[in-house]
């Protein structure tokens, strides 16, 4: 009989790591069928995009379930989520757990606090010490699963072997992998973002198995939320298989074609990153300054990458701020922006609709900054030099009631530690450093050549190309061992 496989896609990034890898064409060249569930909207879209025999897409039902969350028990969902973000236990680095915690602190009002955030305080830490704690939030997430179940009719039609998610449930798949759970179906989670088994940690329900990229990764999941190790795999990020391949690359002289860019002068690119906690405005207007000034050693132009939060219609300040960047595009020479590409739905601008736009800019810059995006793993895949620019504004979103970190202090962040330790690029907290970063850059590319090399070994473990077909193969191996 052949074999089936659900593949939970509710995010852009998941569409990459799956569809534009040799995940899924591994898993369809074995003989097993792929019935892949994404966002509604864009379903028909992704499908004749990817089309091919024994490759299936369905909606996944995310109005439905973002619905049952709003309507059932609704302050219960939340807190149970809220604890799931925060708990992880104390043994890994919880920086970015501790800042989400101060996050929901500041936006909200005292009656939440004193009804909500202070008693969730004590069962934090419990959760952050036992692991017994953190066990037993898992199984009493278990109590809401929709009944009837919200894909029971999916299940039933197509009687899956395995359901594989892009998280353990953190998101909105938690109900798909409740039910899978319920029928005793084995499940697996993929981890598809570099941050995310440390800024995300206790499980929203049974899952099984996972396959994430680097001992460094499996160690947050082991240590941090309590994951057998014999059922986590190191497989690498298989998203990233095309930039070894060089599969994305544009000519040169076409992508700078593409954006005005000048030929004859150098191009620092800045990737727009953690926008949701801090303005990048002052990075960005440091930069535009930078290259129409005479204290760069090399004729340059900047490239600015806006980030898809900028395309968010609340709250209005990421909007402001996007507008504030194609102002400066008008006023100064040499000052272009590129934006991502919009795939549509709840996948918005992570789609993976511009991978060559995005392999080009970092194959292409002569140094590309950022403030600790993932794009470092990235930029340092193509070697390419690079540099966390931590500049601050007073206040940050704070002064227009949005929380606000500063930069300077997410330092300390797992990955942003991780970064700095391995000295695989420079650190600029204020615009002289930048400066000099920049010229030192400038001048020789291949200064902490060996480090960003080391950096990318260390993060996504292989180099060859080889992810998703190794990742695809751990997938056979767990589907043949659950299934004799």
């Amino acid at each position: 009989m052949t074999k089936r496989i659900f593949i939970s896609a509710d995010h852009g990034m998941a569409i990459i790591y799956f569809l534009q890898s040799d995940v899924v064409p591994t898993l369809l060249n074995s003989g097993v069928e792929v019935i892949v569930l994404t966002d509604d909207e864009t379903k028909d879209k992704i499908a004749q995009r990817f089309a091919q025999p024994n490759l299936i897409f369905e909606g996944l039902r995310l109005k439905k379930a973002n619905d049952y969350a709003k309507k059932v028990q609704s302050r219960l969902q939340w807190l149970l989520a809220y604890l799931r973000r925060v708990g992880g236990s104390r043994s890994i680095n919880t920086e970015a757990m501790d800042s989400h915690i101060w996050e929901v602190w500041a936006e909200n009002s005292w009656k939440f606090r004193l009804a909500i955030w202070i008693p969730s305080a004590l069962m934090i830490l419990l959760l952050r010490n036992f692991s017994w704690a953190r066990k037993l939030l898992v199984r009493t997430q278990n109590r809401f699963t929709p009944t009837p179940g919200l894909y029971t009719d999916l299940f039933d039609k197509y009687q899956p072997d395995m359901v594989i998610a892009s998280t353990p449930g953190w998101r909105m798949d938690r109900y798909l992998l409740r039910e899978s759970a319920k029928r005793g179906i084995p499940n697996m989670t993929v981890i598809v973002g570099w941050d995310n088994s440390s800024s995300y940690n206790i499980s929203g329900a049974d899952v099984q198995w996972a396959t994430c990229w680097s001992q460094l990764q499996k160690d947050e999941l082991v240590y941090g939320s309590d994951w057998d190790p014999e059922h986590v795999n190191i497989g690498g990020i298989p998203s990233y298989d095309g930039y070894f391949r060089k599969q994305w690359l544009m000519p040169r002289d076409e992508y700078f074609k593409l954006h005005g860019l000048d030929p004859n002068r150098k191009l620092i690119s800045y990737a727009s990153s953690f926008v949701h906690f801090a303005p990048n405005f002052p990075n960005i207007e440091a930069l535009a300054k930078l290259v129409l000034s005479d204290s760069l050693t090399e004729p340059s132009q900047l490239l600015i990458r806006l980030h898809p939060s900028h395309f968010q219609d609340k709250p209005k300040i990421f909007a402001e701020e996007r507008a504030r960047v194609f102002e400066l595009e008008k006023k100064y020479p040499h000052v272009h922006v590129v934006q991502p590409v919009a795939l549509g739905g709840s996948l918005g601008y992570y789609g993976g609709e511009d991978m060559d736009e995005k392999s080009s800019m970092m194959a292409y810059s002569d140094v590309v900054v950022t403030v600790y995006s993932t794009m470092l793993v990235e930029t340092a895949v193509h070697d390419t030099p690079m540099i966390a620019a931590t500049i601050d504004v007073p206040g940050g979103w704070n002064k227009k009631g949005k929380f606000s970190l500063s930069l300077k202090e997410i330092g300390d962040w797992p990955t942003h530690q991780r970064f700095r330790w391995a000295k695989a690029g420079r650190v600029a907290n204020n615009e002289n450093e930048l400066r000099d970063a920049l010229n030192l850059y400038l001048k020789d590319r291949t200064i902490d050549s060996a480090e960003r090399r080391k950096f990318v070994e260390d993060e996504i473990t292989f180099t060859d190309a080889s992810s998703g077909k190794r990742t695809a193969e751990y997938i056979l191996s767990i589907l043949e061992k659950v299934n004799r």
